[in-house]
């Protein structure tokens, strides 16, 4: 079987710091927090108040307005970002070619926000007054769904339900199926908008949050001493995946290549990872085999950093172990710091980020980083964006169940 290059031809984000791709990356190398009180809905009453919303967004520039009427949040926010990574690769989904084009979107909750409208209004108004809508748009699969048919791609299409890895999954899964042929060119990503009472509760009482009320845009701290929980976000970010002879075939800019994807399963705990961060290191080293490259290839890691107690210390024992004594000199950032956790979307923003990384030689800053923890101990990128060449970027993406993922980019060479 021959085995295709994968590149990346166009990307796509809404986030909490930026609309489209670009505003995002803007205001991430500014340092910029898009953590803020709650408005979507009131929150009185929570233990946690405040999160990383996205602002001013309006579905009706993507879709018709009765469409957006009839769904979930976290498919606008899909359609949205596939719609600028489509744009963003100049491509045009036709009769011809739809075949050849397939969706791998991932959501690690779906349409949550739906299923609550659906609950509250069965309980005040009583069954026969349920949407005919919920049934579908509350389901993870629906933004992958719902790309497909909204642009007509009519080629491979799923979803991955990965908890935190879904979107690092649904990246690597439309790798693996162009790469063996089976489809020329893949819209693939994560979405989510979690940001509902239940949601925002849920999260509290498993003590994963920060609890930061006083102070939101301070609180997601990732591997800073007094972090205390991460910040719920929401969000999407959508790559244009093709194979390099599909690329040059359309005369495509390509942005870059990935070349490798790492899973691994802790098999330890549903919410801890395991020990020293063994189970990252393994997908991170399945992802270095498959790039055909080695640990001393890697010039910038956009960590999976939730600012959680735990899952930082471990993340830096297992980056320790995959770079040696290297460790202390490859820059680490966390920009979880400035967006909160897109649960399954922080992957695919992530994703995006290092290839923005490679395109511009700049890496991002952690910030809210005030105060060194001795079991953090590597550079973080504190604070402030750094100018530095990055020709190899790997993004991880840890996530409750157990789940690892990881993915590496390379800058095109078109030598």
């Amino acid at each position: 079987m021959q085995e295709h290059r994968v590149v990346v031809t166009g990307v796509g984000v809404v986030s909490p710091i930026g609309l489209t791709a670009p505003t995002t990356w803007e205001a991430l190398v500014r340092g910029q927090s898009g953590v803020a009180p709650i408005s979507l809905f009131d929150p009185a009453g929570q233990d946690v108040t405040f999160a990383a919303e996205v602002k001013d967004f309006e579905a009706g520039r993507f879709m018709d307005r009765k469409e957006a009427r009839r769904t979930d949040r976290v498919v606008q926010f899909a359609v949205a970002a596939a719609a600028e990574a489509l744009t963003n690769a100049g491509l045009q989904i036709t009769a011809a070619n739809a075949a050849e084009i397939g969706v791998v979107i991932g959501s690690g909750i779906g349409g949550i926000m739906t299923l609550s409208e659906g609950f509250s209004t069965m309980q005040a108004k009583g069954p026969g007054r349920v949407s005919p809508f919920l049934a579908a748009m509350m389901l993870p699969d629906m933004p992958s769904g719902y790309v497909s048919i909204h642009f007509g791609a009519r080629g491979p299409n799923f979803c991955t339900v990965s908890a935190c890895s879904t979107g690092a999954d649904a990246i690597g899964n439309a790798y693996e199926i162009v790469r063996r042929g089976d489809a020329k060119v893949m819209i693939a990503g994560g979405a989510e908008a979690p940001i509902t009472p239940i949601g925002i509760a849920a999260f509290a009482a498993a003590r994963a949050l920060s609890t930061r009320n006083a102070d939101p845009a301070h609180a997601s701290r990732p591997f800073d001493k007094d972090r205390d929980g991460f910040v719920m976000g929401e969000g999407a970010g959508v790559m244009v995946l093709e194979s390099l002879d599909s690329a040059r075939e359309r005369g495509a800019t390509i942005l870059a290549e990935l070349v490798g994807y790492g899973n691994a399963a802790d098999a330890n705990h549903i919410t801890q990872p395991s020990e020293g961060g063994e189970g990252g290191v393994r997908a991170v080293r399945l992802a270095l085999r498959r790039a055909g490259l080695t640990a001393d290839s890697i010039d910038y890691v956009n960590a999976h950093g939730t600012s959680t107690p735990m899952n930082d210390r471990y993340e830096t024992m297992g980056l320790k172990t995959i770079f040696g004594e290297r460790a202390a000199r490859v820059p680490i950032s966390s920009t979880k710091s400035m967006i909160g956790h897109l649960l399954g979307a922080a992957g695919a923003v992530e994703a995006v980020f290092c290839v923005q990384a490679i395109r511009h030689g700049v890496i991002p800053p952690t910030i809210n980083y005030e105060h060194p923890d001795p079991e953090c101990d590597l550079d973080y990128v504190p604070n402030e964006a750094r100018e530095a060449p990055v020709r190899v970027a790997l993004t991880n993406s840890f996530g409750f169940g157990g789940h690892n993922a990881s993915l590496i980019f390379r800058a095109w060479d078109p030598a």
